[in-house]
């Protein structure tokens, strides 16, 4: 086997759809010449348990369909409805596929406890039953194998629930086997109690299936390896302080994320804008399976400083209560506020030719900082000087 066929098909490869169509419509045509085979052969041999296997084969064959449809769906561009996309189809084709597989293998085990409180009226099985339940055997085992392959190729979560879905089958088949052949060695009573073990196989493989389809429903996040190799690729990159909240949410094969960057505190906001996007991107390239990631920028750790009321002030109402701290000075050219531990440090930038020299420039300072002495909004008020073009 070469390296391309064991090596992960790109998400965004339209050769996805074509792989998880034809391993579908595959498993469709071996589950339909099953279920006839099976169910006749077991009507025929008098076998509950191979009827049962049929009708599991049956419930393949609709859960077959289900994936087929939701396939289709699931890779519908993003709308106004479904800003995310349609991703999550898969997963509730999922949970819908489990809850198939539980209420079938309730079913089988309910009418084979029924049948086993007259064992007296039991008819002998046929020998034709045994071959079937064989055959079938050795078809659902190849199924299986053919449909992992495919679906780990493919890294969905869908048709490798499908694909485990026919390695419960073979099990049954096996189990059906067993019963059969103990039956015809005499054990009249064995046929019923290997269609209850095959109902309970079936019904364990659907709460299994709903499970996790039922967790990533709730917004379940990735493992803990994933998170962590995520936590690492945001860190590393050039200017991120640290990072503070991380948060993962998977959606089918693919797995949205949100990150609080810490950032120095006196960048540019379009600096910290482009510290945000080469994470952004770091995370997108490293991590294949993450389709979005949201970076929000933080000036400090906004967990362990929690903002104060003064620091929602807009720009406005803080340069109202700057100006008293600047009378006697020229309208500044610009003025940066930085927002840190619940107060506000203020960049006031003055235009150089308004200070005949840099005595009269420390004055300035020095009366600036005598009113600042108390104040309940700013914590800190420098001048600058800057050339301006006249």
């Amino acid at each position: 086997m070469n390296n391309q066929e064991t090596t992960d098909i790109p998400f965004d490869d339209p050769k996805r759809r074509e792989m998880a169509n034809k391993s579908t419509w595959v498993s469709v045509a071996v589950n339909t010449l099953l279920t006839l085979l099976q169910i006749a052969a077991g009507f025929f041999a008098h076998s509950q348990s191979l009827i049962a296997d049929g009708l599991h084969s049956l419930s393949d064959l609709v859960c077959d369909f289900l994936v087929l449809v939701a396939s289709y769906h699931s890779k519908d561009p993003a709308d106004e409805r479904h800003p995310y996309g349609h991703g999550r189809i898969e997963t509730a084709a999922s949970f819908v596929l489990g809850a198939v597989l539980a209420a079938t293998g309730s079913a089988i085990m309910g009418a084979a406890a029924i049948k086993l409180q007259n064992i007296d009226q039991m008819p002998l099985v046929a020998p034709l039953a045994l071959w079937v339940a064989l055959i079938a055997l050795v078809a659902k085992e190849s199924l299986f194998r053919y449909m992992l392959h495919v679906g780990e190729r493919l890294r969905s979560p869908m048709l490798i629930a499908n694909a485990w879905h026919a390695r419960s089958d073979a099990a049954s088949s096996l189990v059906v086997a067993v019963g059969i052949g103990a039956n015809l060695a005499g054990f009249v009573y064995a046929d019923s109690v290997a269609a209850i073990v095959v109902g309970f196989m079936i019904v364990r493989m659907g709460i299994v299936f709903a499970w996790d389809a039922f967790q990533e429903l709730i917004d379940a996040g990735l493992s803990v390896e994933d998170v962590d190799s995520i936590r690492q690729t945001v860190t590393d990159t050039s200017g991120v302080v640290n990072l503070h909240e991380l948060r993962t949410r998977r959606m089918a094969h693919r797995a949205l994320v949100d990150a609080h960057i810490l950032v120095d505190s006196r960048i540019s906001v379009s600096e910290g804008h482009n510290i945000a996007e080469r994470a952004r991107m770091r995370v997108l390239k490293s991590h294949p399976m993450v389709s979005d990631v949201l970076v929000h920028v933080d000036s400090e750790d906004d967990v362990e400083h929690e903002p104060h009321t003064e620091m929602m002030l807009g720009r406005e109402n803080l340069q109202a209560h700057l100006a008293p701290l600047l009378v006697d000075l020229p309208e500044p050219v610009k003025v940066v506020f930085h927002y840190i531990k619940g107060k506000v440090e203020a960049e006031v930038y003055l235009a150089h030719d308004f200070f005949e020299n840099s005595n009269e420039f420390e004055k300035a300072e020095q009366k600036v900082l005598q009113r600042l002495t108390g104040n309940e909004y700013f914590s800190a008020v420098s001048l600058n000087c800057i050339l301006v073009n006249k």
